[in-house]
């Protein structure tokens, strides 16, 4: 560990909205984290986790992870999910409650 990581807690805020955790380097080695809240039929958006794998904590609702254009990973509360590097993902609140969840993405090294 170097002098500008340090172990921390954080607290989750109470706000129905998107909470920064992690922020990247200084402080953490790379990973980034926050907290997501999505309504009634929203969705994150398409995106690539690049040459960074992902890992998401379903806190409350339910929801569908489209991963590429075939694969849907049922998610909810209770439920994680990883999405490997490289590789195109949506989220999307397919319940009548907010989905709420934690990402983690973190530098990922493939062989």
């Amino acid at each position: 560990m170097t002098s500008s990581q340090k172990a921390f807690a954080l607290e989750l805020d109470s706000n129905p909205e998107y909470q920064r955790l992690l922020e990247g380097t200084p402080q953490t080695c790379g990973m980034r984290s926050g907290r997501v809240y999505l309504e009634a039929g929203e969705s994150c958006g398409q995106h690539s986790t690049k040459d960074h794998e992902e890992l998401l904590v379903f806190l409350a609702g339910e929801g569908v992870v489209h991963i590429g254009d075939d694969v849907d990973l049922k998610v909810g509360l209770g439920k994680v999910a990883y999405i490997p590097p490289r590789t195109l993902h949506d989220v999307e609140n397919t319940g009548s409650e907010p989905l709420a969840y934690i990402y983690c993405v973190a530098p990922a090294s493939v062989e």
